[in-house]
């Protein structure tokens, strides 16, 4: 992972990450019902012990916590993990976090009953060797039979059309809209893209404009099947958005004894 470019860019999108909802906390509510339902549904009614490996500002993890789980939550941003935890605090629950790499994992052996990883986290490791180390790091944190969730983009696709942008998103806030949107340029080898995070913000009569770069890898299905499958998981099952309620493909797998 380009580690310095990675929570550089979290480090700086952290104080303007909910501007791209329209509604930052149903969209909490609308991605914890989802992950909730894959939780319950492997591992039972719970309430269950999280870690969410790349919190960022809360999103997932606040979700999980108002549904009743006990959730920690890590960021390599320590300015997105700060965030997390006082966002949770407003909103009357709570979530202790850490400023942890997924790859390093500072959490005992089979402390947690679910590793999350979501919202496109993991393709910000670009080689197979750091890979491999954060899903061994998750299988060590987790206990045994417990549920590993990775969440990425349709990377299928995505490598055989390789885009270059991304639709403008527009979301009205209370001083106006703002405008998100993305420029991706791929590499040589196809699989690998520096993306730029474009955001317009209302200024006054004029617009500021905030650009954060960062890197990441494409992974298609059977790419990340066959690293999860390597790190000892087992059944290891795909969920589309139409059938999980997710926005993006889900992985679910089971740590194996």
């Amino acid at each position: 992972m380009a580690e310095s470019s990675a929570r550089d860019f979290y480090d700086d999108l952290a104080h303007d990450y909910h501007l791209m909802f329209q509604d930052w906390d149903a969209s909490m509510t609308r991605q914890a019902e989802a992950l909730d339902g894959l939780v319950r549904a492997s591992l039972g009614t719970g309430p269950h012990t999280v870690l969410d490996c790349a919190c960022g500002i809360g999103t997932q993890a606040i979700g999980l916590a108002l549904a009743g789980h006990r959730v920690i939550g890590g960021d390599l941003s320590p300015v997105a993990a700060t965030r997390a935890a006082t966002e949770a605090a407003a909103r009357g629950t709570r979530l202790p976090t850490a400023a942890a790499d997924m790859r390093q994992l500072p959490f005992k052996e089979r402390s947690f009953d679910v590793v999350l990883c979501t919202d496109n986290s993991l393709p910000h490791l670009l080689t197979g060797p750091d890979l491999r180390t954060a899903l061994l790091g998750m299988r060590r944190v987790l206990r045994d039979d417990g549920l590993l969730l990775i969440t990425v983009r349709p990377y299928a696709e995505t490598r055989r059309t390789r885009p270059t942008t991304t639709p403008l998103q527009v979301s009205q806030t209370r001083d106006g809209r703002v405008i998100t949107f993305q420029l991706w340029h791929w590499h040589e080898d196809g699989e690998r893209y520096d993306l730029e995070h474009v955001q317009l913000i209302p200024e006054a009569h004029t617009w500021q404009v905030r650009v954060r770069r960062t890197t990441y890898w494409a992974l298609t299905p059977p790419e990340l099947t066959a690293f999860v499958t390597e790190a000892g998981f087992t059944g290891i099952t795909w969920h589309t958005p139409a059938a999980s309620g997710y926005y993006q493909p889900v992985l679910t797998a089971r740590r194996a004894p």
